[in-house]
């Protein structure tokens, strides 16, 4: 008899020393509508997605409020409200959308104290147990932007910050006013431009969620070879590198459609052999 893909064949991993999670999670970025615009064309499917995850072991789902915008928030809180005790939603706010495939900074401290009420309605909770800053604003200065996601914590809104597409020189500036417990850069077998932020990460019990797992499979002849050999997908073995990568990763694949969830979740009960990994790291 086959065994039903899980996500807690991954193991677990600690956020902020108090939220553990199963260590393959969810983006919840393509519940919504081409170029991450709108409504999905068939909601029902959507909202499938959302329960299969849950059901199959997903203990962490990530999104934002530029998910539509505010799509992908309203989704997850009408398709798993009231949520599972187990389950941590991580939300991310910082940018704002006047069009599809169109992202535009706004780090001002009241835009992020508005989104992230606007955050706490759409989900149905009372305090965000991971608040991620979307990116820097250029035109804002780091430290206000850092000061009001400060401020929201002190006030019981967001329980944790995490902080996404920066730098390691940012993140120290950050984490000097407040603890920064997550970080969401871009990481994958075939980009791995962001290695010395992983291993930053490792060093300072900060947990990296690696955005695009699976962009650069082009970039990566040993998958395809791998996941013929292995009778796999080369989406499961994208993910099953980063799984045994580093014990301080997080991914978060994404996906509209049920069927990749199934596909999704069996990336965790694959254990890559060390000659694997050397083939995979030698691709980029």
């Amino acid at each position: 008899m086959t065994a039903v893909p899980n996500a807690a064949a991954a193991g677990t991993i600690t956020i902020g020393g108090d939220l553990t999670v199963n260590r393959l999670g969810f983006g919840a970025m393509r519940v919504t509508g081409r170029g991450i615009w709108g409504e999905p064309r068939d909601l029902d499917e959507a909202r499938a997605v959302l329960r299969r995850v849950v059901e199959g072991g997903v203990t962490f789902i990530d999104t934002a409020d530029s998910y539509g915008p505010y799509v992908s928030e309203q989704l997850i809180g009408e398709a798993l409200y009231p949520y599972p005790e187990n389950l941590v939603i991580a939300t991310k706010g910082g940018l704002e959308r006047p069009g599809p495939d169109v992202w535009t900074n706004n780090g001002r401290p009241e835009h992020l104290r508005a989104a992230c009420e606007g955050s706490l309605q759409r989900l149905k909770l009372e305090q965000i147990p991971l608040y991620q800053w979307h990116r820097p604003d250029p035109d804002v200065p780091l430290e206000d932007s850092v000061g009001a996601l400060a401020d929201l914590q002190r006030e019981g809104k967001i329980r944790h910050i995490g902080v996404s597409n920066v730098t390691i020189e940012q993140l120290e500036r950050i984490s000097a006013i407040a603890p920064v417990v997550s970080v969401q850069n871009r990481y994958n077998a075939g980009f791995r431009a962001g290695e010395s932020m992983l291993d930053y990460c490792a060093a300072h019990g900060i947990v990296f969620i690696p955005w695009a797992p699976m962009m650069d499979i082009d970039r990566t002849p040993a998958v395809a070879e791998i996941a013929e050999r292995r009778g796999a997908t080369t989406h499961q073995i994208m993910l099953a590198y980063l799984l045994a990568k580093s014990p301080a990763l997080l991914p978060i694949p994404g996906t509209g459609s049920v069927a990749h969830v199934e596909e999704n979740l069996g990336a965790a009960g694959i254990t890559l052999s060390p000659e694997e990994m050397d083939a995979l790291s030698a691709a980029a």
